[in-house]
């Protein structure tokens, strides 16, 4: 009896932390379009063309869609097979000329 008493306590602690986690989940989702629009309005500023490294806007930008895509698959899923990860770049410091390449219009 104890055991049972315990196993649904836990289950329904899980289930309890369920629509919590869905409305984190959904937070960093507005953060991460936030954090879109910021970097689009940076990736328009004119960078001193005496730097050697630039940030690279659009490999950022692709890696936010990235996590983005993972988090809403995750909150509502297609299918209940698991699927492999989507790769991020991570490194975003390009060496070169002043002009980004492929900057985003806004």
């Amino acid at each position: 009896m104890t055991a049972l008493l315990a196993l649904f306590s836990a289950s329904s602690a899980v289930a309890a932390d369920a629509p919590a986690e869905r409305e984190q989940l959904a937070g960093v989702i507005r953060q991460l379009e936030l954090a879109d629009r910021l970097a689009a309005q940076a990736a328009h500023v004119t960078p001193d063309g005496r730097t050697r490294y630039h940030f690279d806007f659009q490999r950022l930008d692709t890696d936010l869609k990235a996590v983005r895509v993972g988090i809403a698959d995750y909150l509502t899923p297609q299918r209940a097979q698991p699927r492999d990860p989507l790769r991020l770049n991570g490194d975003y410091a390009r060496e070169g000329s002043a002009t980004p390449t492929g900057a985003r219009n806004p």
